[in-house]
């Protein structure tokens, strides 16, 4: 007969006793390990989706295209009650540029602007050449304090996380996530996995940022600051595409400044420019934000006038000849100029647009050079309009 380490015989009932405790100890192994797979095939879960994730923000084509990205889908994958993005934009450079790029920013609530790091509500203390990176700041979510990170927040907000994005140690924003989880976000959790989704958010929209950056340049007329020939082809093409579907007339002026080279024998070739500036301003100034001024090149501007019939358009082509006309342009205290255009208006109508977009561009920018010298021969500083005929 066996004894135990006490001398004592062990009893049926010992045995049943070791054998339930063995038998708890076994399921509770096994709810363990079950519990285990299941964190780490929710793990696997979310790591593939955020893989996917990244490549969707790395493949975007332009700030549209990735901004969209990461509003849409974040908050799915990460299981997010609400994502916001700040962009330092100091001098609002970003915005100008993206606005001359046709982004509508109201397709985009949850972007928000910032004039300096202030603004972010990172906590940042005293910043200098050899300050450490910013980490994240966790915690409980209060109305008041993340007002300017969170303007749309959710009912029920409860915790949220204000993630810096750096791009060589410079700040460029920040990611803000918010859940009505209160426990989502607390000050002892690990941010190593949302600083490694900030980095790539960074990266992605420093690259799109220089990128659309780049594209504003090379459809801008670097003199004048309105857009250049280049964008103007470009646009003609999308708005009489845009104008057959959707049924609307738009419009096009054809603008020249009248007697220009006089102007440069006059005040040279800086007072010149000068003109050319002023002038692009006040074309500028009667459009709406809709429609869209070029220098087509040398004096010559030309206006895209979008679901603008030809009474309207050339009553806003004669604000626009009043404008030049009617207020001289100061180079300098001592020196005014009296300057004015001469206008040609076309209107492209419903049916109008019919056939290849490039042949009725065309036949519609030649028939708005006619108009202007039909202009010009009447005597300059006045207004020529008529619809043109259909294109060959």
């Amino acid at each position: 007969m066996t004894q135990t380490a006490t001398g004592k015989v062990p009893t049926p009932t010992d045995h049943a006793a070791r054998a339930d405790d063995l038998a708890a100890e076994n399921q509770a192994l096994r709810a363990r390990m079950a519990y285990l797979l299941e964190q780490a095939e929710r793990n696997h879960s979310i790591m593939t989706r955020h893989q996917a994730f990244d490549l969707n923000i790395v493949g975007a084509a332009n700030f549209p295209e990735l901004v969209g990205t990461i509003f849409r889908v974040l908050p799915v994958i990460s299981e997010l009650d609400s994502v916001t993005l700040s962009l330092v934009d100091e001098g609002a450079d970003i915005r100008e540029v993206m606005l001359k790029l046709d982004v509508v920013f109201a397709d985009f609530p949850d972007l928000i602007f910032v004039e300096d790091l202030e603004g972010l509500g990172l906590e940042l203390g005293q910043r200098g050449p050899a300050s450490a990176p910013p980490k994240p700041l966790l915690g409980m979510y209060h109305a008041a304090r993340h007002a300017s990170s969170f303007p749309n927040a959710p009912a029920g907000l409860q915790s949220v996380a204000l993630v810096p994005l750096l791009r060589n140690k410079r700040i460029i924003g920040s990611l803000n996530l918010g859940s009505r989880d209160p426990t989502r976000f607390t000050p002892s959790l690990g941010t190593d996995f949302v600083e490694h989704m900030a980095s790539i958010i960074a990266i992605c929209l420093e690259n799109v940022i220089s990128n659309e950056m780049l594209k504003y340049i090379g459809l801008t007329d670097s003199l004048t600051g309105v857009y250049n020939r280049r964008y103007i082809d470009r646009r003609l093409l999308e708005e009489i595409a845009r104008a057959r579907r959707q049924s609307y007339p738009i419009s096009f002026m054809y603008i020249d400044i009248d007697h220009f080279k006089r102007v440069n024998d006059t005040v040279g070739h800086g007072g010149g420019d000068e003109v050319l500036r002023e002038v692009a301003a006040r074309i500028k100034n009667e459009l709406r934000a809709s429609d869209a001024v070029a220098r087509f090149g040398g004096e010559e501007f030309v206006v895209l006038l979008i679901d603008a019939n030809l009474e309207s358009a050339a009553f806003v082509a004669e604000r626009i000849r009043s404008s030049v006309a009617g207020t001289m342009i100061a180079l300098s205290p001592e020196l005014q100029l009296s300057v004015t255009v001469s206008i040609g208006v076309a209107c492209l109508n419903p049916g109008d647009a019919e056939g290849d977009p490039l042949a009725v561009a065309r036949a519609w920018i030649a028939q708005a050079d006619t108009l202007l010298y039909a202009a010009k021969e009447a005597g300059r500083n006045r207004v020529v309009s008529l619809a043109p005929a259909q294109p060959a």
